[in-house]
């Protein structure tokens, strides 16, 4: 990260700027305004009928502002409250609003798999652009075409720049990179360049459309006897894929295997899944608020992307590119 990170009062910026956040992930927020040495506006409250209230204190007119919103569990909530805080911003007379949306919800039905279904990520984007965005920032969208889903400014960034420096450090030797599917190959394949890894593996999966997180591994292509392999995913939900995955990798011969994703969604019986697996350590960022339950599992490794989004703010405010953040 750059060595400073000054607020707005020490006329740096060539404009004011305000940091929002709603409820979906109030600790990534709060971190990512104290590296920005920035104040933190919370304006989300209820009515008694439980309708979401957004009522904003700050001047706005003229200042920049950036909505710092996961699209999380619960996801409706999550995004209504974005949209409302995004319409409230516009009728402020903001000169320009970013939503950054570390996770995006319903990014998976980003296609139509099957007839009569909708493409709900796409429904999602253009809400958010008919509320008023100007630009969205995301991370390890699940499928980066979605970003032709709206005309205004859409920078996806990797969570790769926030868990590589931690897998580095392990230092495991005879490392082969895995992909759970064969649509992750692009970011496995990455992922064995910036570790130097000997090798790639390929899980296949089999996965009925008509249910929802279900599929069985059936067979792999690469060789991972005696290596420590890390499987790498944009997210993680049931855990049902990775754990499938692990197994059949130690029947391969594995001598480990440790699973990198950004989301963090560990829904259902997930956490008693991988507490039982062949897993042995996941390594996930905090794109999405976890539970005390998931911080306290033994198994699981949690890294903060706050630095990335705060010197994505940063950089977007001074008129930097934030390509160099692109790994």
């Amino acid at each position: 990260m750059d060595s400073k990170f000054v607020s707005k009062t020490t006329s740096v910026y060539p404009q004011e700027f305000i940091l929002l956040s709603g409820r979906s992930n109030p600790q990534l927020a709060s971190q990512i305004a104290t590296l920005l040495k920035s104040d933190l506006v919370t304006p989300i409250s209820l009515f008694s009928d439980g309708e979401i209230r957004v009522r904003i204190a700050p001047n706005l007119r003229r200042r920049y502002v950036y909505i710092i919103q996961s699209t999380a569990p619960p996801v409706n909530d999550s995004i209504m409250e974005l949209l409302f805080m995004i319409d409230a911003v516009k009728r402020s007379s903001a000169a320009e609003i970013t939503a950054i949306i570390p996770y995006f919800g319903y990014s998976r039905q980003d296609r139509k798999e099957m007839p009569r279904v909708p493409i709900s990520s796409s429904v999602v984007t253009k809400m958010i652009t008919q509320a008023g965005a100007d630009r969205i920032l995301t991370l390890d969208i699940h499928s980066e075409q979605q970003q032709g889903f709206t005309h205004i400014p859409w920078d996806n960034l990797y969570g790769s720049y926030s868990l590589l420096p931690v897998i580095k450090s392990k230092k495991l030797k005879n490392l082969i990179i895995a992909s759970p599917d064969k649509g992750g190959m692009t970011r496995a394949t990455g992922y064995a360049k910036l570790l130097n890894a000997t090798g790639i593996a390929l899980v296949y999966k089999e996965r009925d459309v008509a249910l929802n997180n279900k599929s069985d591994a059936l067979d792999m292509i690469g060789n991972v006897g005696g290596k420590d392999v890390l499987l790498v995913d944009d997210m993680l939900d049931t855990g049902g894929t990775i754990v499938h995955a692990a197994k059949f990798l130690k029947q391969r011969g594995a001598n480990s295997v440790r699973v990198a994703v950004t989301h963090g969604i560990f829904s259902g019986s997930a956490l008693e899944n991988i507490t039982t697996s062949e897993i042995d350590e996941i390594i996930v960022t905090d794109t999405i608020g976890h539970s005390d339950a998931v911080k306290k599992n033994k198994k699981i490794t949690i890294i903060s992307v706050a630095p990335l989004l705060a010197k994505a703010i940063h950089y977007i405010q001074i008129g930097n590119s934030i390509s160099s953040l692109i790994i």
